[in-house]
């Protein structure tokens, strides 16, 4: 009802006040009764119902023919929209209707249905291009210099500190498996500071399950000699206050066994030694089923910016990528869905922040063969994956380690707009693609919308606290007020 109701205040609103006026009583009603997933679905069913019988009392059938148009592509999504304001259970698993446009093009649907954990749909936000602060090198004037119109697709919010980001689309997956199939615990495995884990971490907790945590380190050794501490810094600090059994490794081992053998390992620990039943979730979430999450992501993503404006398109898609699923999803979906509607898809970037472009085209590539994509053509599925994305390498001086310039545009990015960027995945992506792709070529973007997918990942900023700091003095300055009249300097106050 409220996509409903937007979509409408982009047309010619006041033709239907009386229309809106009476089916508003009547959603009120439906909604009140909706409790449960089988009664929501058959709220919606009766506000469909509604929206015809009271449309037919207080409308023309041309106008009834139009409203008709806007209503039918947003009925299966206005259920979405009830269940994001509802209550949620989350260990209450969901049977997953897939899109209409993903029907029949991927046909490895998922069986064990999907959680609802994350708060969507997540908002979409216009940057504006008014710098304040930014100076000479401020990004939002450069902006308005190419009048590139620049959304921020905001996957931070997907929930609260835990389970904000991008995992989260994918855990609600994953975790619905891993409960159907009676598991007690999950594995997974990451960076010291990784976001995934977190997140798999907080939201075990939330359906039951007890976290167990394989995090890469340098200071793995120094941690088992007792002298150096776990810590309690960023993301370590929530994997902690959620009670996760932690292991540690060098990134050499890492390297050396890799992290499907490492996962597989303290699986069998868990099982055999702790007479556990652990589900195995790979790096990132990143397999078949989780890439789902982002299939889910592009249809809301289709959904808000048909509500936004019939006429409202996107030139450029732009997002980070680090273990690949939510690129595949993100690829595939746009791609698929594009082509359902007939229309030609935005170009679609994602920005690695760690392996080669190589590496993102092959396992974008596999994990579409894994979701069982069909094509109409002879086209194979490496072809019609790279003529779906551009990757570009985008990590710098390596994972997870920012240089001067990255940190630089990271600050000044919250400083222009409010919005934080982490130092790993979105701020290295945002950073490559404005301050590389976009200067190699600028007049191929000018007076182009585009959407950067924010997939989270602020906690990882306080990693970089020092590093962050030198800075803030210029922006940040921090002033003693001199209350009494007894204060000197440069940086007291006086309102004595």
């Amino acid at each position: 009802s409220n996509t409903l109701c937007c979509t409408l205040s982009f047309q010619q609103q006041h033709s239907f006040q009386p229309l809106l006026s009476a089916v508003g009583s009547h959603t009120s009603t439906l909604l009140r009764r909706a409790h449960h997933h089988h009664q929501m679905m058959t709220a919606a069913v009766l506000l469909m119902a509604t929206f015809i019988s009271v449309s037919l009392q207080y409308t023309s059938p041309r106008t009834l023919t139009a409203f008709h148009r806007w209503l039918h592509p947003l009925t299966h999504r206005s259920l979405s929209t009830i269940r994001a304001m509802s209550f949620q259970q989350p260990d209450a698993s969901f049977p997953y209707q897939p899109p209409a446009w993903a029907e029949g093009k991927l046909t490895n649907v998922p069986t064990n249905g999907r959680l609802h954990l994350a708060n969507l749909p997540t908002p979409i936000h216009l940057i504006g291009t008014k710098a304040d602060g930014g100076g000479k090198n401020s990004i939002l004037s450069r902006l308005k210099e190419l009048n590139i119109k620049l959304y921020i697709k905001r996957d931070d919010a997907t929930g609260g500190a835990e389970l904000g980001g991008n995992k989260i689309r994918k855990l609600e997956f994953l975790l619905a498996d891993a409960l159907a199939k009676g598991c007690d615990s999950v594995v997974t495995i990451g960076g010291e500071q990784s976001n995934h884990c977190r997140a798999t971490a907080a939201a075990s907790r939330m359906v039951g399950m007890s976290p167990h945590l394989i995090l890469r380190t340098r200071r793995a050794d120094s941690i088992d000699n007792k002298t150096d501490e776990m810590g309690w810094n960023g993301n370590i600090l929530f994997d902690r206050m959620v009670g996760s059994t932690i292991y540690t490794c060098t990134p050499g081992e890492y390297g050396r066994l890799g992290s499907i053998k490492l996962v597989d390992g303290v699986c069998d620990y868990l099982q055999f030694k702790a007479k556990q039943n652990p589900y195995a979730i790979p790096v990132g979430g990143s397999n078949t089923l989780g890439s789902w999450g982002y299939i889910n992501g592009v249809d809301e993503l289709m959904a808000q910016m048909r509500s936004i404006s019939s006429e409202c398109t996107l030139d450029h898609v732009v997002f980070a990528s680090g273990s690949g699923g939510t690129a595949a999803g993100i690829v595939l979906g746009l791609a698929l869905a594009h082509e359902h509607n007939g229309k030609t898809p935005p170009k679609v970037h994602a920005v690695g922040v760690c392996d080669s472009p190589s590496f993102f085209y092959n396992t974008i590539t596999t994990l579409a063969d894994g979701m069982g994509i069909s094509l109409d053509s002879d086209t194979t599925t490496e072809q019609f994956v790279r003529n779906a994305v551009i990757v570009h390498q985008g990590k710098g001086q390596g994972y997870a380690s920012s240089t001067d310039e990255e940190l630089d545009f990271i600050l000044l990015f919250s400083l222009e707009t409010g919005i934080s960027l982490d130092p790993v995945y979105s701020g290295k992506a945002l950073y490559h693609f404005l301050k590389k792709v976009v200067e190699d070529d600028p007049e191929a973007y000018r007076d182009k919308s585009i959407l950067f997918w924010h997939t989270g990942g602020a906690l990882g900023i306080y990693d970089k606290g020092d590093d962050l700091l030198v800075r803030f003095n210029d922006v940040s300055p921090v002033k003693r007020i001199n209350v009494y009249g007894e204060k000197e300097g440069d940086d007291v106050v006086d309102l004595s």
